[in-house]
């Protein structure tokens, strides 16, 4: 079996021995001051569950009508921009066995279950005048219907990157201001059809690394960058793109709310919110300009999102950095829609960097990956910041969940938090049996440490609700495809998608225990 060093807390692997004999996860609980930190610790209706996503999970990509998203398209197209040219046609195949997978959710002792609605499967040209897919409102109100019969809260994303292929096709997608309004209309159609059933809503996941990604670094669809950073993209221009898609994407989340809230809600008597994301920034030193740096990162990438939810404007580090007209401006009937538009926050944090200021440079291109003025690191005077996982960026870092929990009720209004994804990977080793690939230990650590940190957070004061393990299962990884697993269930690709729970879904089986 082969681990990164420093994973695995010094004895922990001898106490899997004692896991194997006595059947008990807890046998090879690390301590960190909670002696018997469980599901008992946290508050009363506290909901514990696992996420993912419909286009890493589901497959059935042209079954049933489904239209084409622009992950179908341009992994196709692109094959090259992911790590082994896969794509995910197939992925775990959950379209098809979701009565299977909902089974093992339920022997874990979960709650609920994090997934996403695919837009093109239920509206093929994205546009509801183009036509609604009933085979696609089926598939979901089965779905849904199986995971309540087994206990499971629905908690539903409505937007996790699936942009149909017809809108980026027609007007580029979140790039046109016409998104709003065809966004708003699918929103309605998931309200209108499962709201019934559906009590928990998130408009958007993670629109930093959609839109970072897909139109400033290039690594996701639309894999759009300026031509400068030679990275063989699809076209685009990093410089004024990314503010442009962010833009959007706030619009079409709060006309999304604003059709829940007035239409919906009391009947349907749901929660709606938004999932944002962020890697802790710690200064590389105690000097100013680097704790200003820290700062002003943590600004362009979660500001950006949470000051228009909070204060109906971008930071103002945005404003004074992004100069040149490229940062749009909310008028004062948008800005007042997008303010207060979430009953919840959800937060989706894996990792932590070092962050350094970084004087400006004025001859080079404009873009929004330099506009922040800072250089993020993995280590410090060669010391990393926490053992690394198995992807390049990420290292593990406890403390920066009770950091980014704690700055989010200091700095943004004491809201109602949803941990939406918290997790760990490995990189994929097809030469490992599958016996010793169930062994995660390295993964039992990182969720206990975090839990324990969420604890703490709960303790001072803010309002943490509920707390979603990324993933469920081994996913398709985006730009890195099969090369990594994220998974607390094993899901072996080479012999018909089979499952097999690690020790870690044990491990949670027991901590969840009721």
């Amino acid at each position: 079996m082969t681990m990164k060093a420093g994973y695995i807390l010094i004895g922990l692997l001898v106490l899997v021995g004692s896991f194997a004999n006595t059947g008990n996860a807890n046998a090879i609980t690390p301590s960190y001051g909670i002696s018997s930190l469980n599901r008992t610790s946290f508050p009363k209706g506290f909901t514990f569950g696992a996420a993912s996503a419909g286009y890493q999970y589901d497959g059935a990509a042209f079954e049933d009508g489904k239209g084409l998203s622009m992950w179908d398209y341009y992994t196709h197209k692109y094959p090259e921009k992911i790590a082994d040219g896969s794509n995910g046609d197939v992925a775990d195949d959950q379209y098809h066995r979701y009565a299977e997978d909902f089974g093992l959710l339920k022997d874990m002792n979960a709650d609920a279950y994090r997934f996403s609605i695919s837009w093109p499967r239920l509206i093929p040209t994205g546009k509801i005048s183009g036509g609604v897919n009933q085979k696609g409102i089926d598939h979901y109100k089965k779905f849904i219907n199986e995971l309540l019969a087994k206990g499971l809260t629905p908690y539903v994303t409505i937007f996790h990157w699936e942009t149909p292929m017809a809108l980026d096709h027609e007007y580029g997608g979140f790039l046109s201001h016409r998104i709003v309004e065809d966004f708003k209309d699918y929103a309605e159609l998931c309200f209108k059809e499962f709201g019934d059933r559906v009590k928990h809503w998130t408009t958007l996941n993670e629109p930093h690394m959609y839109t970072n990604g897909g139109y400033a670094a290039g690594v996701l669809a639309p894999f759009r960058c300026s031509s400068w950073q030679n990275l063989n993209c699809t076209g685009g221009d990093s410089a004024t793109e990314p503010y442009t898609v962010a833009h959007n994407l706030l619009l079409a989340h709060a006309a999304a709310v604003n059709v829940y809230k007035t239409k919906y809600q009391a009947k349907q008597k749901g929660v709606i919110g938004i999932t944002v994301d962020l890697d802790w920034m710690v200064p590389y030193s105690e000097s100013k300009k680097d704790r200003a740096a820290a700062l002003r990162a943590i600004d362009f990438r979660f500001g950006w999102f949470m000051d228009p939810l909070t204060k109906g404007r971008y930071p103002l580090s945005m404003r004074t950095h992004v100069r040149g007209n490229r940062l749009p401006k909310f008028t004062p009937k948008q800005s007042k829609l997008v303010k207060g538009s979430y009953d919840f926050i959800g937060l989706n944090y894996y990792t932590a960097n070092y962050v350094a200021d970084a004087p400006e440079d004025k001859s080079l291109n404009k873009s929004y990956l330099t506009d922040p003025l800072v250089n993020k690191t993995g280590s410090r005077n060669g010391v990393l910041i926490g053992p690394q996982a198995g992807s390049s960026w990420l290292y593990v870092y406890p403390k920066g969940i009770y950091d980014l929990l704690v700055y989010t009720k200091t700095e943004y209004g004491d809201p109602e938090i949803y941990i939406t994804e918290n997790g760990v990977n490995e990189v994929k080793n097809a030469s490992l049996p599958i016996k010793e690939a169930l062994v995660d230990t390295h993964r039992i650590d990182y969720h206990y440490r975090h839990l324990a940190q969420v604890h703490k957070a709960i303790g001072a004061g803010v309002k943490v609700k509920a707390y979603f393990a990324w993933s469920f299962f081994d996913t398709f990884e985006w730009f890195s495809g099969y090369t990594i697993r994220f998974g607390i269930h094993y899901i072996d690709y080479e012999n018909g998608l089979k499952r097999y729970p690690k020790l870690s879904a044990q491990w949670f089986k027991n901590f969840l225990k009721k």
